[in-house]
C-alpha cells in the first residue's frame, strides 16, 4: 500500500535518487532539506514514515529524532536514519535517539524499499497491503474486500479503513482523537462524534455475520477490536 514518506536529506543528488525510486515503488514522497522544514511539514500533516539523514546542517537528524520522540503527537511515526556512519556506536546512537532502523550510505534502492516495507509492517501495519485475519474476519487491503467466515461484507471506504486499523492493533483501546488521527488523518478537522457515527456503520456492516461484538466500546476511553468476551465497562 502506498505510504506518505517525509524525506529529510540535504544532499540534492541523494534526495533526488531516493525520491525517484520511492515514487516508482508507489509511495508519495515529500522532500525537505533541514530539520526546521521537516518540523513544519509534520505540524501540517503526519507522514506514515520519515527518512532522516543523520548529518543535517544546523539541527542534526539525531536531535530531530529525539524531538519527534519526545512529542506525543509524533512519537509513533516510524523513522529510518540515513547516514554514512557505519560504526556500531553510531548505529546505537541513532537507535537510542528513537530510530526504528538504520541504513548506511551507499545503499541500493531495493534495500531501502525493503527496509521501509519491513518497518511499516512492524510499526504501521495499517499502511501495508498484507491481509489480516482475526476473529473470523479476513480483510484484504489490496482487493478492498472483507469476509466473515467466507461471507462477503459490504463496507464503505471509511469503515474499511477503520476496521483495518482496529484489526491491525487488536486488544488496544483507542480514543476518538487517536482514531481521527490514524484513520482520517490529523490534518482533517472533523468532530470526535464523527467516529461514533462510523463505528455504528461498521457494526451494522458486521452484524449480518454476527461479528459486530468484536468492535467494543470501552466507556470513558474509546474503542477497541477484541476477540475476547465483553467485560464490565464495555459494550
Amino acid at each position: 500500500m502506498p505510504a506518505n514518506i517525509l524525506l529529510v536529506e540535504d544532499e540534492p543528488a541523494i534526495q533526488e535518487l531516493i525520491a525517484v525510486n520511492l515514487t516508482r515503488a508507489g509511495h508519495h514522497v515529500v522532500r525537505v532539506a533541514d530539520a526546521e522544514s521537516a518540523q513544519k511539514m509534520v505540524r501540517e500533516a503526519l507522514p506514515d514514515l520519515i527518512l532522516l539523514d543523520w548529518m543535517l546542517a544546523g539541527v542534526t537528524g539525531v536531535e530531530l529524532a529525539r524531538r519527534l520522540r519526545a512529542d506525543e503527537r509524533t512519537r509513533s511515526i516510524p523513522i529510518i536514519m540515513l547516514t554514512a556512519r557505519g560504526e556500531e556506536q553510531d548505529k546505537v546512537t541513532g537507535l537510542d535517539a528513537g530510530a526504528d532502523d538504520y541504513i548506511t550510505k551507499p545503499f541500493s534502492p531495493r534495500e531501502l524499499v525493503a527496509r521501509i516495507k519491513a518497518v511499516l509492517r512492524r510499526r504501521s501495519p495499517q499502511t501495508t497491503e498484507d491481509p489480516v485475519a482475526l476473529g473470523g474476519l479476513r480483510l484484504d487491503p489490496a482487493t478492498h474486500r472483507v469476509q466473515a467466515d467466507g461471507l462477503a461484507l459490504n463496507l464503505g471506504p471509511t469503515e474499511f479503513r477503520l476496521l483495518h486499523f482496529l484489526m491491525t492493533h487488536p486488544e488496544r483501546v483507542h480514543s476518538r482523537t487517536q482514531l481521527l488521527d490514524q484513520v482520517w488523518g490529523d490534518h482533517v478537522f472533523v468532530e470526535e462524534r464523527t467516529v461514533d457515527v462510523h463505528i455504528r456503520r461498521l457494526r451494522a456492516a458486521l452484524e449480518p455475520s454476527g461479528h459486530e461484538r468484536l468492535v467494543q466500546t470501552v466507556r470513558g476511553s474509546g474503542y477497541r477490536f477484541s476477540v475476547q468476551l465483553d467485560e464490565p465497562g464495555m459494550q
